[in-house]
């Protein structure tokens, strides 16, 4: 990929500017169009894997996916490949839209492409093709949809057969009866459980407010704007919170193979007048992104997206992740449908909050604590409240950073005998430094875990009950990675090896973690000391800081952590 040269003034932290994004957009187009076949209708990018769902709706997600970066683009030359492209799909190359079917997904990104592209695709097509592309997409107005963000496929899909006045009481029920449907997840402060239970991950930024705020924009309509504007510009607040001072995403959740389409929420919140950030934050937070992945070996040597994080990885791949899949960065160009002359592009860039200050955030609709760090531009986010229905490594560990990833041998995790699982996680609190959980783990015991933090140190504490005496507890941290310290220490209850015996009753077992990019940081024990006595009871004294005491009890029983007055400290 060939990007313009830097330009350090603009943008003195990444360099980017609106051409690099254009850029990139432009690069990515121009390689995958090698891959059309079926008369433009169908992408099949190369690999040697096949989602679950097929190679001709594999071929489909290509087309999709692809035609969102041209929306978002503008490019005409492009819009007329994919102009024919759609003639050819709806003449029967595509498969039908049916109940819970990928088909359903990626008529999301057609429809939401045709909107906003109107006047430079849709209103050149032949009648005759707009008609058939006005059934095809019509089955999704009825298509079953899975109880999650897929939900507001149809909203999508609705809106523009509703503008462009194809069954339109139809198309009306559907975006009204998705938009009810996200309600029941909606769980306060910009934040949405993916469907039930407490699924927390990117998809609240590139779906469950990518969708029903840029269809309120699109169709004008203040009230519905004013509501998911509203949640937006709040999520914004803690979402701005997860991309570490190089650029990263936090590392946590699934479908990670989409990359930059974290970037989707932050340019909605900019193009809808819906964000609490400054424009020269938006992109730096953006370009930080979208620079991360370009330079970690996103694209291969064709110039495609592979199936990964930096490259190929398939341990953040999920069954339906086909060849093409990755093609939902495409999202991340959203910021190209803003002119030229907008602050966003125009301002000088600002430093992220990774970059401004150390910081420990509180956020309590997922119950999550992030620690970042300025010295080090690293971010943790201290998992107390968000699982998958099964156990995932990417949802359920205690912790996640934008250095680190999930390692298979179960970093972050405190192991009850010999199950490493953690299910059934009820969250019990965050506050001031400082997040709380319990949870089931293995022969079915249970957890009680707070975590308190100070800088780059963490305090880590277990009260396991219900446990047959005699069963090992063994603490696990970060996972290696290089140019980064990873330590984990005993305070309580654990041997220097960090495993405990449980014994009559419940049983408390500490440890001290830390993960830094300091060459030389103050020893562990130096920082912090731990008085425990065994029975959930705990104080903790920080070396700069307040006396913090914390009670765990026993099931059903609440976290309690109380600071004393940090003059008193010791």
């Amino acid at each position: 990929m060939h990007l313009p040269a830097e330009d350090r003034t603009a943008s003195p932290h990444t360099g980017y500017t609106r051409a690099h994004w254009e850029a990139a957009a432009d690069a990515l187009l121009a390689a995958v169009e090698p891959y059309a076949a079926e008369g433009g209708a169908l992408y099949h990018l190369p690999g040697d894997r096949t989602s679950w769902t097929g190679r001709l709706s594999d071929g489909l997600e290509g087309y999709a996916r692809t035609l969102l970066a041209a929306a978002f683009r503008r490019d005409e030359t492009a819009l007329q490949r994919y102009a024919e492209g759609l003639a050819a799909g709806v003449a029967g190359a595509w498969p039908r839209i049916e109940d819970r079917t990928q088909p359903l997904v990626e008529a999301a990104s057609i429809a939401l492409a045709l909107r906003l592209t109107r006047p430079l695709l849709w209103d050149r097509l032949d009648d005759g093709v707009r008609q058939r592309a006005a059934a095809w997409l019509g089955d999704a107005l009825t298509a079953e949809a899975w109880p999650c963000n897929w939900e507001l496929f149809p909203v999508t899909v609705g809106g523009f057969l509703d503008e462009i006045g194809y069954e339109t009481e139809a198309s009306r029920k559907a975006v009204d009866h998705g938009l009810e449907r996200i309600e029941e997840w909606y769980v306060g402060d910009g934040w949405y459980t993916d469907g039930d239970g407490r699924k927390f991950d990117y998809y609240n930024g590139w779906a469950m407010h990518l969708y029903p705020v840029l269809h309120a924009w699109l169709a004008e309509d203040r009230r519905l704007l004013d509501l998911y504007g509203g949640r937006l510009s709040r999520h914004l607040r803690d979402y701005a919170r997860l991309f570490g001072g190089d650029g990263a995403p936090m590392h946590q959740g699934r479908s990670l193979t989409y990359r930059f389409a974290t970037t989707a929420p932050l340019w909605l919140g900019a193009l809808t007048g819906h964000t609490p950030l400054p424009p020269g934050e938006t992109r730096r937070l953006a370009s930080g992104a979208l620079k991360y992945f370009l330079e970690r070996g996103a694209m291969d040597s064709r110039g495609l997206l592979t199936l990964g994080w930096h490259g190929p990885d398939t341990a953040v791949l999920q069954g339906y992740s086909g060849p093409a899949s990755p093609y939902w960065a495409s999202k991340g160009f959203l910021g190209l449908l803003l002119p030229p002359d907008h602050p966003v592009w125009t301002a000088a860039e600002e430093p992220g909050p990774a970059e401004r200050s150390d910081a420990l955030t509180p956020i309590a609709a997922p119950n999550w604590m992030l620690q970042s760090t300025s010295s080090d531009g690293v971010v943790r986010l201290h998992n107390h409240g968000s699982e998958d229905v099964r156990y995932d490594p990417y949802y359920t560990r205690l912790a996640y950073s934008t250095v680190t990833a999930p390692a298979s041998s179960y970093d972050n995790s405190v192991i009850v005998g010999d199950d490493p699982s953690r299910t059934e996680i009820e969250p019990l609190g965050v506050g001031d430094g400082w997040a709380a959980s319990r949870h089931t783990a293995g022969a079915g015991a249970r957890v009680t875990s707070v975590v308190l933090a100070r800088g780059a140190v963490e305090v880590r504490a277990h009260l396991v009950t219900g446990a047959e005496p005699g069963t090992v507890v063994r603490m696990t941290g970060w996972a290696a990675t290089e140019g980064l310290r990873a330590e984990l220490s005993p305070a309580a209850g654990l041997s220097d090896e960090l495993t405990g015996v449980c014994g009559e009753g419940d049983s408390l077992f500490v440890a001290l973690a830390r993960l830094t990019g300091e060459e030389a940081p103050v020893p562990l024990g130096e920082t912090v000391s731990v008085a425990a006595d065994g029975t959930g009871e705990l104080t903790v004294r920080w070396s700069e800081g307040p006396e913090v005491r914390v009670s765990l009890g026993g099931p059903g029983a609440e976290v309690v952590v109380a600071q004393s007055d940090p003059a008193g400290a010791h």
